[in-house]
């Protein structure tokens, strides 16, 4: 029986990561694992490990691997030191990891160096600041990939991966989108306390490589909000340099009516708030991916999702007020026909169809470079 081990740092890779852990986890020929760090063990985030151990996987390993002070690369010193040692004793024969934290920057390089097969989720796109370094570099750690599209396939290709190692599974956030067992609108208005009848979400992360200018943008943006005068449903930005200045101006919508705040939500009572907002505003991939696979309007600011959809009903801006003024009306009253770049929603069917392949268990762990033909 092969033991596969999942890492997950973060509310928004467990999401995507669930549909295939599922259905490992369900199969006599395999064992799941999971390693549970980054951001489920602060709670100041919400403490999300509880929602991971909410859904009944057997298998759970949990590990802190930060403090409230720590920079980005004594996380990833951290992750490594802690799951190798758990490497050690579970002996994995595939290590899973996904996107662009440096918690699967961690799970690759511990991959890597211990002859223990990798596979990526979502290789081959592009992210914008830090995250796109951290995502190639994972990719270049890891064996095997499973990717969302031609063009993520064509990336990889250009980094001299082996094609005959990547698989195109689509993105596995679609599984859940598609998934019959989402909550309903009001359950999920009950179970947060949002009153509104009509609402926008909002969630906006740091850059990493334009901290110095991240004060001026995020109150130009919460300036925005307020002068608006539409409702949002807010979510606090991923634990990366800089967050704090974030969550500092958020402290400024305590007590207006119009915001509700929270430091997380559940991955599919995220996915039915989307569904049935008037639109997204901020810099998270949800407004890049998921927003437009529902035909809503995203307003997408600053560099961070840079060149990463072509969809229709993605308007593009800087951090100034008066443009995010004008594109909050814009999105009001525009609509849009769903798009969708990111594969079917049956991502978990292709993965364990993959993992079933005999051929994958032979990856070599010397990997060689593939010039362009």
């Amino acid at each position: 029986m092969k033991k596969i081990l999942f890492l997950t740092g973060t509310r928004a890779d467990f999401g995507k990561l669930k549909s295939l852990i599922q259905k490992v986890e369900e199969h006599s020929n395999f064992e799941a694992y999971i390693f549970i760090t980054g951001m489920h063990m602060i709670s100041k985030y919400g403490m999300t490990a509880n929602e991971v151990e909410k859904v009944g996987f057997k298998n759970l390993y949990k590990y802190i691997n930060q403090n409230g002070f720590d920079s980005m690369d004594i996380v990833l010193s951290k992750t490594i030191q802690g799951l190798s040692d758990y490497v050690k004793e579970l002996d994995p024969d595939m290590i899973v990891v996904h996107g662009d934290r440096v918690e699967a920057l961690a799970g690759a390089i511990v991959g890597a160096l211990n002859n223990i097969l990798v596979a990526h989720i979502e290789g081959g796109e592009v992210s914008g600041t830090i995250d796109e370094l951290i995502r190639h570099s994972v990719s270049k750690m890891s064996h095997i990939h499973f990717v969302s599209n031609e063009k993520a396939k064509s990336r990889l290709l250009q980094l001299g991966e082996n094609p005959r190692d990547v698989y195109i599974i689509g993105s596995p956030d679609l599984d859940m989108m598609k998934s019959e067992s989402l909550p309903n609108i009001t359950e999920v208005k009950e179970r947060y306390e949002i009153t509104f009848d009509r609402y926008a979400i909002f969630m906006y992360h740091p850059v990493t490589t334009d901290v110095e200018n991240l004060p001026r943008n995020i109150k130009e943006t919460v300036d925005a909000l307020i002068k608006s005068k539409q409702n949002y449903v807010v979510i606090y930005p991923n634990n990366d340099h800089g967050s704090s200045i974030i969550i500092n101006e958020l402290e400024r919508l305590n007590g207006n009516k119009r915001f509700r705040i929270f430091p997380s939500i559940r991955f599919e009572c995220f996915l039915t708030l989307i569904e049935n907002s008037m639109f997204m505003i901020g810099n998270s991939s949800a407004g890049i991916r998921e927003t437009p696979y529902y035909g809503l309007p995203s307003i997408n600011l600053g560099s961070r999702q840079h060149n990463r959809s072509k969809a229709k009903s993605i308007f593009n801006t800087k951090e100034e007020c008066s443009s995010i003024l004008r594109l909050i009306e814009k999105a009001i009253t525009c609509s849009f026909d769903p798009e969708n770049e990111f594969g079917e929603g049956k991502s978990d069917e292709l993965f364990m169809k993959a993992l079933l392949n005999r051929e994958l268990w032979e990856t070599p762990n010397q990997k060689i470079f593939m010039e362009s033909r």
